[in-house]
């Protein structure tokens, strides 16, 4: 594990401990969450290249209908099912969970893993416009329950999250390349500041439930930490010979979901667990970073030493 890796856990772990003994900390930062997952997005965006969003191919779109099918259909079914009969009364949590969007954020930590940031991109546009429709319809079908994802809402988060930062982008490079140039040297520790601010600002709001319901907390946490990983797995699973960064964009757009909407909307809808499951998903969504960079780097590493053999 390189020092940067370590870094980042430190960061991670202890903006989250602090959130939750020091909430006082996060109350400046609630307001601006989305603000600063834009930051997130504005410094992922810095090297993309825009015209690959544009690509119709019929292999590109069977395959990005396929992974959408997998994450806003097939996953949320089977698990509802999984968690119906192991652990009933988060069936619907995981229901909620696993049947949202791909998050926001998804590009940027897409970076951080070197996954085809673009295919994470055109997932994350894709479902975001679909989730109104599939999510509502398939827990009414699952589990006869009513749920209302505003459509409108949905678009206006879409464009003001992701579409701002990338006309930023672009008018920055015609405009200032050369500090964007020097924002991209400083990259790291930026991103270590806003998943710092990141962390206070959503932990702070839930750290009550830390004190009051550390039962749930703790088969909570167990619960996201086994979906986050059968995500990653599921994602290398349906994407054999793609390559590694098609494999990694696959499993980061599955793992990658847009809980902090989950937590928005459940709890106008369902009891406490369904937001308080979304609101622990912020532990694997960071941590889960370091292994799967780990083992990118030992899969890429094992296929390098297999060409060198050959």
């Amino acid at each position: 594990m390189r020092p940067a890796d370590l870094l980042l856990f430190f960061v991670i772990f202890a903006s989250m401990a602090a959130a939750v003994l020091y909430p006082g900390m996060g109350t400046l930062f609630q307001p601006f969450i989305l603000h600063f997952m834009m930051l997130l997005l504005f410094l992922s965006f810095i090297k993309i290249d825009f015209r690959a969003l544009l690509d119709a191919t019929p292999p590109a779109l069977l395959r990005l209908a396929f992974l959408v099918a997998v994450k806003l259909v097939v996953l949320p079914t089977l698990l509802y099912w999984a968690a119906l009969a192991i652990v009933p009364d988060y069936a619907i949590p995981v229901l909620l969970l696993s049947g949202i969007s791909t998050g926001v954020v998804a590009p940027f930590i897409a970076t951080l893993v070197d996954a085809d940031v673009v295919r994470v991109l055109r997932m994350v546009i894709v479902t975001s416009v679909l989730v109104p429709f599939s999510l509502p319809l398939l827990v009414k079908i699952l589990a006869g329950a009513e749920i209302t994802i505003p459509l409108e809402a949905m678009i206006q988060l879409l464009a003001m999250v992701i579409f701002v930062p990338m006309i930023a982008v672009l008018v920055a490079r015609r405009l200032i390349p050369r500090v964007l140039n020097a924002i991209t040297a400083y990259q790291f520790p930026i991103t270590l500041t806003l998943f710092a601010i990141i962390n206070l600002g959503v932990f702070s709001k839930y750290s009550s439930y830390f004190f009051v319901h550390p039962g749930q907390l703790l088969v909570s946490l167990v619960i996201v930490y086994v979906l986050s990983a059968m995500f990653y797995a599921t994602g290398f699973a349906i994407t054999p010979n793609r390559g590694l960064p098609n494999r990694l964009a696959a499993g980061v757009s599955l793992a990658l979901m847009n809980n902090v909407l989950v937590i928005v909307f459940s709890s106008a809808f369902f009891g406490p667990l369904a937001p308080l499951l979304a609101a622990m998903y912020m532990f694997p969504f960071y941590t889960m970073i370091v292994p799967v960079r780990l083992l990118a780097r030992r899969i890429k590493d094992t296929a390098d030493a297999r060409l060198e053999c050959a």
